[in-house]
């Protein structure tokens, strides 16, 4: 039974255990098997995907230092959409809702950045703080606004990705649960809506996981 809203993002199948957490294992069923003989429809698809989000990246990245950033990217895309789109299954827990799993991923690649940035680069870093024609009375302002929006660049790209991944799913749940007590043609109405709602969150899970990885390619180029 559940007993509120936010019950069905809860990982905890007991008072010990969080088993909900293997719903990140459903996604490697979805991974096409590229060693098959006779390639399916399914792997096209992925390699032309594959293809494109490559191009677009290597445009993003800017130098070649860069490119082994693409592995890592890729990776993260598929992982964050196969995650988005299993939340879309009945009764399969939606690990992407969570800033446990977000945050993590998201906290990850900005120390990294940040870390490789100022060890490598800190003229470069130093003179991002300060945008290009800025007064000097506005300099030492600047540099604790820059500071301060470098310092949250792993939270919002964390809240942001759970965030739309927890409205949608809370404003389903609140649209059927008044299905019980509404007639015949509300309730055709409500199914409708409801599909429209389903095509909008599986648009929402690839567009959240490609921000997310053009946000993080973006955030690597600067380092550089």
């Amino acid at each position: 039974m559940m007993m509120n809203l936010f019950s069905i993002f809860d990982p905890c199948t007991s008072m010990n255990l969080s088993l909900n957490w293997f719903s990140s294992m459903f996604i490697f069923m979805f991974i096409p098997m590229i060693y098959w003989f006779i390639p399916s429809r399914w792997v096209y698809f992925y390699l032309n995907l594959l293809n494109l989000l490559v191009n677009e990246f290597k445009i993003l990245l800017n130098f070649k230092v860069n490119l082994v950033n693409i592995i890592i990217i890729m990776s993260l895309f598929f992982f964050i959409l196969l995650n988005n789109f299993m939340g879309m299954f009945p009764y399969i827990f939606t690990s992407s809702s969570h800033l446990v799993m977000s945050l993590s991923m998201s906290l990850i690649l900005w120390m990294s950045f940040m870390l490789f940035g100022w060890m490598e680069n800190m003229n470069h870093m130093f003179s991002h703080l300060v945008p290009q024609g800025t007064p000097g009375m506005l300099m030492p302002f600047m540099v604790i606004v820059e500071s301060l929006s470098n310092i949250i660049r792993s939270g919002t790209l964390s809240v942001r990705l759970s965030a739309n991944m927890i409205a949608g799913h809370l404003l389903m749940t609140l649209i059927s649960s008044t299905g019980v007590s509404l007639s015949l043609i509300l309730l055709i109405l409500m199914l409708l809506g409801q599909s429209v709602l389903i095509i909008l969150e599986l648009s929402v899970s690839v567009i959240q996981a490609y921000v997310f990885s053009v946000l993080s390619t973006l955030y690597s180029a600067e380092v550089n």
